[in-house]
């Protein structure tokens, strides 16, 4: 005898259309999980990255919807699909609000945003720079290849840990008092003294570490004793590198391809009909590329000077583009968003994962790059 199947809750949960249920998140549990992800202090200085709009206190959230771009109608898409966050990559907020009213499309942005309890996310360059970002993503398009980043991140230093190492040496005589302004410098840290004997002669080995506004006091003071002065070391600190970490990518493929193959590549990648090549002085749609310098959305500023064969970004300036022409190398060009927003699914994946499927992560349908080819 055959028993009837039984079907599980999630089964129809599946067939009634709807997903299952998730558990909830806090607001700053979910920030700080994101934060995680990929830090804020790995974008670009300029940049306006982190939250940026928080509904009053407690807020869970259960739908966080992913954007490239935060226009209107995605708000729109974003209260009808009940988000609790956006995370939107380009910040909706970058140059400072000075009132919040209807009058322009970002104030309307916060407005509607605060009326729905929906808070906004934004990571821009900070996923631009972390290994499982975007220019890792857009890499991929050219199949198989290794990759370093043109213009690699730093550790990110606290700002108690400075800029420079200035190290000298004082007798008893000038010791105390030479201890005594230095401590009263702001941004000093690490001070630390050791005997030492300098030609022959017991004196005071003092080291300290200091950020570059402090080191001009420092310097300023020790300036005033020649003795200290003719005996101070300054030591410019580095800061290590982070590995497979910072902006751009320089791609070394595996096997070279022709710039036409390369163009194909690229577009099936983009899911793109179309995209702008100037090709390099000497070069032509079969010459052979193996060197690939890319960086999503506007790489002009970063792909500038470096050699390869060929750029890729989503735009550069005409005068950037004809000074890479002009030192042979070819340039594709697919329109800022359209070298960003296809990293949204793989985003969603990555962070379901992060997050454990603790919430529901959905993709906009409605972001798109605002040009088109007429």
């Amino acid at each position: 005898m055959r028993l009837p199947l039984r079907r599980s809750p999630l089964h129809r949960l599946r067939a009634l259309g709807r997903p299952p249920e998730r558990a909830l998140m806090n607001l700053r549990e979910l920030v700080s999980a994101l934060n995680e992800f990929a830090s804020p202090a790995l974008a670009e200085s300029w940049d306006n990255v982190g939250l940026l709009v928080e509904p009053s206190p407690p807020h869970t959230v259960n739908t966080l919807f992913l954007t490239n771009d935060l226009t209107e109608e995605v708000m729109e898409e974003a209260v009808q699909k009940k988000a609790d966050l956006i995370l939107s990559y380009h910040p909706p907020i970058f140059t400072p609000l000075k009132r919040v009213t209807w009058k322009t499309w970002k104030e309307r942005l916060v407005v509607r945003a605060l009326e729905n309890r929906i808070g906004i996310y934004s990571p821009h360059t900070a996923y631009d720079a972390v290994p499982h970002g975007v220019n890792n993503w857009l890499s991929k398009g050219l199949g198989a290849c290794t990759s370093v980043p043109l213009r690699p991140s730093t550790v990110p230093s606290s700002p108690a840990e400075g800029t420079h190492r200035v190290e000298f040496c004082a007798d008893a005589e000038h010791l105390d008092a030479v201890l005594s302004k230095i401590k009263g410098i702001p941004e000093i840290s690490c001070l630390t003294t050791l005997p030492a004997r300098v030609e022959g002669e017991e004196q005071t080995r003092v080291s300290l570490t200091c950020s570059q506004k402090a080191l001009l006091e420092v310097v300023a003071l020790l300036s005033q004793n020649s003795l200290l002065y003719s005996k101070t070391e300054i030591l410019l600190l580095q800061k290590p590198l982070l590995p497979h970490t910072g902006m751009g990518r320089l791609c070394t493929l595996s096997e070279p391809l022709s710039l036409s193959d390369t163009v194909q590549r690229v577009k099936a990648h983009l899911q793109l009909p179309h995209v702008r090549l100037a090709v390099g002085a000497g070069r032509t749609l079969e010459s052979p590329v193996k060197k690939v310098a890319l960086c999503a959305g506007s790489g002009g500023s970063v792909l500038k000077g470096t050699e390869a064969d060929l750029y890729l970004t989503g735009e550069m300036s005409h005068h950037d583009v004809l000074d890479a022409v002009a030192n042979g190398i070819s340039v594709i060009l697919c329109e800022h968003s359209n070298t960003e927003r296809g990293f949204l699914s793989e985003l969603r994946d990555a962070l379901a994962i992060h997050l454990q499927n603790k919430i529901n992560i959905i993709v906009s349908e409605k972001d798109r790059d605002p040009l088109q080819v007429a």
